[in-house]
């Protein structure tokens, strides 16, 4: 009886280690710090690198990370390739590890596209000297959501100091189907970090899948953050661009009450000037952003949101605004369908539950 003891009492003692011994990972559940100030400790804290949280990733992509190799891309040639269609062909079907694309400074006038069978793409521009990929693809070109200068389609993409861009004109309302997309995201688990999307009308169609934006900066006019996806947006800078008279920052394309999308701003700021600017417009029935800790120019009409002429929009879609400020914050001439969130009702969409961020959010690459 005396061994038994023993051994009960040892492997007490291993448990009780194995308890107190931290675990590091990605904690989906703390609220992002109603501070500006703390972002960046909050973001250290909870979305830890890969080495500290391998148990908490999905496993094809700690595979793919543990497999990673970079290819350099410059446009005077001192790279593997001059351009990045030619290295994105140059990553096979079916690719299991990741690739960086390392991009100089410089301008890549070029439409670029990322299937859906090439997952685990990184595009990471020179951060002293940002690249520019260039297009001036339109919808009557190439259709809305394909005009984009840059297409992705594949999940675990990432893009780190990169501007897209189309240049486009601007549509004067004479030009048919003259909107025109700089980057389509419609891959799931989608990362971006101190990137810039430069446009007029449907700039961004964030189009579908869980995706995260860190320091970014969005221009448009009309409808320039369009699609379904279920995007968190982090000290991001939606900026309006003058000389409409009505503009729409977002459009989300939410069609049912069990789809599981939706955007969320966090910690941002909507630049510009005039009242002409609204929120949202319900491009879909169930349409649902939420704006929390924003600060707003008095760019923002002062009725907030739109339901795009559809009254029985009304009851279904989600629009919300949670702690913002500035000019276009104030919210007593908002349209009653437009909602000053609760405590409770914002937390869903302030932390990284709401992308399920553990599962597969990292920090930006560094090279």
């Amino acid at each position: 009886m005396a061994g038994k003891n023993t051994i009960f009492a040892v492997e007490a003692i291993v448990i009780t280690i194995l308890l107190f011994i931290p675990r590091v990972f990605s904690d989906d559940s703390v609220p992002i710090p109603a501070d500006k100030s703390q972002i960046n400790s909050w973001f250290e804290t909870n979305v830890k690198p890969l080495d500290a949280r391998k148990d908490t990733l999905d496993p094809a992509l700690v595979a793919a990370e543990a497999n990673k190799t970079t290819i350099k891309v410059r446009a005077d040639g001192s790279g593997e390739f001059k351009t990045l269609t030619d290295a994105i062909n140059s990553i096979p079907q079916g690719n299991k590890r990741r690739v960086i694309i390392s991009i100089g400074g410089g301008n890549y006038t070029e439409k670029v596209k990322i299937d859906r069978y090439k997952p685990f793409i990184t595009l990471y521009g020179d951060p002293k000297n940002v690249p520019n990929i260039i297009f001036s693809g339109t919808a009557k070109d190439y259709g809305t959501v394909d005009s984009a200068t840059v297409v992705v389609e594949s999940e675990y993409f990432s893009a780190v100091n990169i501007n897209f861009v189309n240049s486009a004109p601007r549509p004067d309302g004479k030009r048919e189907l003259a909107q025109a997309a700089a980057l389509r995201t419609g891959g799931d688990k989608a990362s971006l970090y101190n990137c810039k999307m430069y446009g007029f009308q449907d700039t961004f169609c964030d189009d579908s899948g869980k995706h995260f934006f860190k320091d970014c900066y969005i221009e448009g006019t009309v409808d320039f953050i369009f699609g379904n996806g279920k995007s968190l947006y982090l000290n991001t800078e939606m900026h309006v661009i003058p000389g409409d008279p009505m503009a729409m920052i977002t459009a989300h394309a939410r069609g049912a009450g069990n789809v599981d999308s939706g955007y969320s701003f966090v910690h941002c700021m909507i630049t510009g000037t005039g009242k002409t600017a609204f929120l949202g417009r319900a491009w879909k029935p169930f349409s649902r952003v939420v704006y929390s800790y924003t600060d707003m120019s008095d760019v923002v009409h002062p009725e907030g949101w739109s339901d795009n002429g559809k009254s029985d929009y009304d009851r279904s879609v989600f629009y919300g605004e949670y702690n913002c400020k500035g000019a276009g914050a104030t919210m007593e001439r908002r349209v009653g369908y437009g909602k000053k969130l609760t405590d409770a009702e914002a937390k869903p969409f302030i932390t990284l539950g709401y992308i399920e961020g553990s599962k597969w959010l990292l920090p930006p690459v560094a090279l």
